[in-house]
C-alpha cells in the first residue's frame, strides 16, 4: 500500500441474510483522486459507501484511512470527525432556513443549539460562507430559503454543507439524479474543483456524467471490483457490457 492511498478497502465482505452484499472487495484510492463507481443494482455501491461511513460493519477485511486508521473499529461520528463526509442521494438540507444560515448551520466549530444562528457569525465565517457559496454557485441565492431551490441547487448546497466540515474525503452518492442537463455539466465542474483541494467517490448511474468527470472508473457487480480503468476501457470490457451496460 502506497503512502499516498487516503483509503484501502482490504477484502471487505458483508452478508445481510445469507446475500453477499459485498465479497472480499479490495480497492485503494490514490491522495486527490477523484474515482467514479459503477455497476448494476444490487452490485454492492451503497453498501461500500456504507462500510466506510460506519453505518454497516463487515464480517471480514479491513478499511484504512490515510495509512493508518482502520475504520471498521469506529462509529459513524468518529469516522466523520476523522475527515470523511458522505452526501446521499436525498438532499437534507434545513429547509425553512435561508442558504446563508444553513452554511453557518453546517461550519465545524461550536454549532450547538443555543449558539446557532442567534450569536452574530465572524468575520472568518463570513469569509468561508462567501467561499462555499462561489464555489457552489450559490452566491445569489444566499437569503432564499433553502426550501425553495431547485433540486440541483439543493444538491449543491449539500455538498456545500459537506465541504464546510473540511471532510478530506468526500462520497457522493448518485449526485444527478433528477438533475437538468444544465445543472449535471454544473455538477461535474463543481466536483472537479472541489477534486483540487481533496479526494472524492462518486457513485453514479448516469453513463454521460461519468464520462464528464474523466476520472478512473471502478466497476462493482456481486459485491467484487470486476473492472477498472478509463471510461474507454471499461465500456469496451466485454464483462461490463454483459451485467451492466448492455441492459
Amino acid at each position: 500500500m502506497s503512502t499516498d492511498t487516503i483509503l484501502y478497502l482490504d477484502g471487505v465482505s458483508v452478508s445481510f441474510d445469507g446475500f453477499k452484499a459485498l465479497n472480499a472487495l479490495s480497492l485503494y484510492l490514490q491522495k486527490g483522486e477523484m474515482r467514479a463507481v459503477i455497476g448494476p443494482n444490487g452490485a454492492g455501491k451503497t453498501t461500500m459507501m456504507d462500510v466506510i461511513t460506519g453505518k454497516t460493519r463487515p464480517d471480514d477485511g479491513r478499511v484504512i484511512f490515510g495509512n493508518k486508521t482502520d475504520l471498521t473499529a469506529l462509529d459513524e461520528p468518529a469516522i466523520a470527525e476523522l475527515g470523511i463526509g458522505r452526501k446521499f442521494q436525498k438532499p437534507t438540507v434545513f429547509e425553512p432556513h435561508t442558504v446563508w444560515d444553513n452554511f453557518l448551520l453546517a461550519l465545524s466549530g461550536d454549532r450547538r443549539p443555543r449558539f446557532t444562528l442567534w450569536a452574530r457569525e465572524t468575520a472568518h465565517e463570513r469569509e468561508r460562507i462567501d467561499a462555499l457559496l462561489e464555489t457552489t454557485r450559490l452566491t445569489e441565492h444566499r437569503n432564499r430559503r433553502a426550501g425553495d431551490l431547485s433540486h440541483g441547487q439543493k444538491q449543491w448546497l449539500e455538498i456545500g454543507m459537506l465541504l464546510a466540515q473540511e471532510p478530506e474525503l468526500l462520497l457522493v452518492d448518485e449526485p444527478v439524479a433528477g438533475m437538468t442537463d444544465h445543472e449535471t455539466e454544473q455538477t461535474a465542474d463543481l466536483l472537479r474543483e472541489i477534486n483540487r483541494t481533496r479526494s472524492v467517490v462518486v457513485v453514479e448511474h448516469d453513463m454521460h456524467f461519468v464520462r464528464a468527470l474523466g476520472v478512473k472508473v471502478t466497476v462493482l457487480h456481486e459485491g467484487s471490483v470486476l473492472s477498472e480503468g478509463t471510461i474507454d476501457h471499461v465500456s469496451s470490457d466485454p464483462r461490463v457490457v454483459e451485467v451492466y451496460l448492455g441492459r
